[in-house]
């Protein structure tokens, strides 16, 4: 699965979400987190966009404008902090489900 990392400034709320809503984009996995709560300045955003390689090269063209394409090592220890997160959650909601 194809993916990519881009921080938005939090200032830039309104155009992101109008570019996350584009048809092809919003059809894919995607994830916003403030940059604070995974190591990164507060005035940012972190937006994780997973799918296919013809939506992820949408979404680089709609959010190139708007915030900054992540790349390398940057991008490739955020993309891993977002998928930590998710699996801590996962394994959070498996012990909840299954403690009796």
């Amino acid at each position: 699965m194809a993916w990519t990392v881009f921080a938005v400034p939090s200032s830039k709320r309104t155009e992101l979400d109008a570019a996350l809503k584009d048809d092809l984009v919003s059809r894919q996995s995607q994830t916003v987190r403030e940059a604070s709560a995974v190591g990164g300045p507060s005035d940012r955003m972190y937006v994780l966009i997973e799918g296919a390689a013809t939506a992820i090269a949408r979404a680089e063209e709609l959010l190139g404008p708007v915030g900054t394409h992540l790349t390398g090592n940057e991008a490739e220890t955020i993309y891993r902090r977002f998928k930590d997160e998710q699996e801590a959650a996962s394994a959070g909601m498996g012990l909840f489900f299954t403690e009796g």
